[in-house]
């Protein structure tokens, strides 16, 4: 049993990777579901949709590499993190749809929880900020805005997950409830510090204790799938939240070590070791996993829109029809302009976290066009990563003296000008690695580490290849002189503070 199959569970599609014993990709599927919106800032999945596309996708990934379930040693899981789901214990229906992480619905809650003064304690045990961008304060809202929810959340009818947990119940057929570190540590209700849901916090929010999932490692044996689901019993052992799955996947494991994942946001995580650090800079404290019963801990920050700003291109503006198209594109924008989007779609994350400004371009001129707003699109995820850099540099003055290098993966990371570009605003190297399947990766790792097909971590690290490394080739003028222009763009969206709350 060489095989391992890691389902990677996304915000608007569900992939299956079957990873053999040396990591190469045996094969993999991948399928696109609906996005809900039902209002300005909400944004919503239907559960069904998730669990039926995760089925199908491993079967398929299953069938194409010819094997059978007899021939899987592990199943991993990784997943979209805070995205949020209640069932019903008895039956197994959500009986709402799961509330996303990008969904900005529970503002209201959260300034009320600030205005309490409960972000200090809230802050010190989780290590997070009170933002709508956390699961906690959606399970709430779910629990208040259901008829009869709250009520039958008390009496242990209901039960809440992030994704991998509600993936883990229906592969197990309802025996198992549990979760890892690195989600439990994304809810607001869990104590990183002692790895365990915190009773004050989950007083705080208004959940009952009977809902929450067993928090185990992330290497670990979780349970097995049902023998109907692939044509037999195979060991589910590993899971992940996507962005701590990613920096297994990119062999993190030093401290120092940092990776930033390209998707439809960006999140860059550095490894600070066993020590939490407290961030001064707004960056958020957070498990980057869990051995052993022992807690590696990481910086994380988060934006909120990379690879959307170039759906938005495509879907919303229509100058695009791929998103390949938008690098050849920005090369051919005017060098004397200078365009600044900040894509504040739906609020601003690390280091800012203002859910309430909205998006705007800077600096348009009769002469702007396509290729200028490609070049600003692209050109704001670099901007937005060397917020975080900065952020993360201070926080940790350790990484000042370090030969800091980023490790990057994800859908952007295919374009060689937008990485290019990184590298010159960081005045840093950027890694591109080989292997580019880096979260589903981290969750085939996880699983196979317990079930013993893939080794201890150090060895692990020795299986990463680059791929391309970019060095940064802008002179220092440009670049502080491009930097200056973000940073006032910035202080213009965010005097705005006008959007919806």
């Amino acid at each position: 049993m060489s095989f391992v199959l890691a389902i990677d569970q996304g915000t608007t599609s569900s992939r299956a990777i079957v990873f053999r014993g040396d990591i190469s990709i045996a094969a993999k599927a991948q399928q696109e579901f609906p996005q809900h919106f039902p209002a300005s800032g909400w944004v919503e999945h239907e559960p069904e949709d998730i669990w039926t596309s995760t089925v199908m996708v491993c079967r398929e990934a299953i069938e194409q590499a010819g094997i059978g379930a007899k021939d899987i040693a592990a199943i991993g899981i990784t997943n979209q993190r805070e995205t949020t789901v209640v069932w019903d214990r008895a039956t197994g229906q959500a009986v709402h749809r799961a509330i996303v992480w990008q969904d900005r619905r529970t503002a209201d809650i959260c300034a009320n929880l600030k205005a309490e003064g409960r972000e200090p304690v809230i802050s010190q045990k989780t290590g997070l900020i009170i933002d709508p961008y956390f699961s906690g304060t959606k399970v709430a809202w779910i629990l208040d805005h259901v008829p009869g929810a709250r009520a039958r959340a008390a009496r242990g009818e209901l039960m809440f997950g992030t994704v991998d947990c509600y993936l883990l119940w229906r592969l197990t057929g309802g025996k198992v409830h549990a979760t890892d570190a690195t989600n439990a540590s994304r809810t607001l209700l869990f104590n990183i510090h002692t790895g365990q849901w915190d009773d004050e916090l989950l007083e705080i929010i208004g959940v009952p204790r009977s809902m929450l999932p067993e928090v185990k490692d992330s290497s670990a044996r979780f349970g097995e799938s049902t023998p109907d689901l692939f044509g037999g019993a195979i060991a589910i052992s590993g899971i992940a939240g996507d962005q701590q799955a990613a920096t297994i996947g990119q062999a993190c494991f030093r401290p120092g070590m940092m990776k930033s994942t390209y998707g439809t946001g960006c999140f860059a995580l550095l490894n600070t070791g066993t020590t939490p650090v407290v961030s001064k800079n707004k960056l958020l404290t957070t498990v980057a996993y869990q051995l052993e019963g022992k807690r590696t801990y990481a910086l994380e920050g988060s934006i909120f829109v990379a690879g959307s700003a170039v759906q938005w291109l495509r879907d919303g503006l229509g100058i695009i029809k791929h998103a390949a198209e938008t690098g050849p594109l920005a090369d051919q924008s005017d060098s004397m302009q200078s365009v600044y989007l900040v894509p504040a779609f739906v609020g601003m994350g690390a280091p800012y976290w203002n859910p309430r400004v909205r998006g705007a371009l800077f600096g348009l001129t009769r002469n702007t066009g396509p290729a200028e707003l490609a070049h600003a699109a692209l050109e704001s995820v670099c901007y937005q990563t060397f917020d975080l850099w900065a952020a993360m540099r201070a926080d940790w003055p350790s990484s000042e003296t370090a030969s800091v290098v980023l490790r990057v993966d994800g859908g952007m990371t295919a374009s060689d000008w937008t990485m290019q570009r990184l590298a010159d605003l960081l005045d840093a190297p950027v890694d591109r690695p080989v292997i580019q399947e880096t979260t589903a990766l981290g969750a085939a790792y996880l699983a196979g580490l317990n079930a013993g097909v893939y080794p201890e971590p150090t060895k692990f690290a020795d299986n990463w290849r680059l791929e391309h490394r970019f060095k940064p080739n802008m002179s220092q003028a440009t670049r502080e002189r491009k930097l200056a222009g973000w940073a006032r763009a910035v202080k213009g969206v965010l005097a705005s503070d006008e959007g919806e709350g």
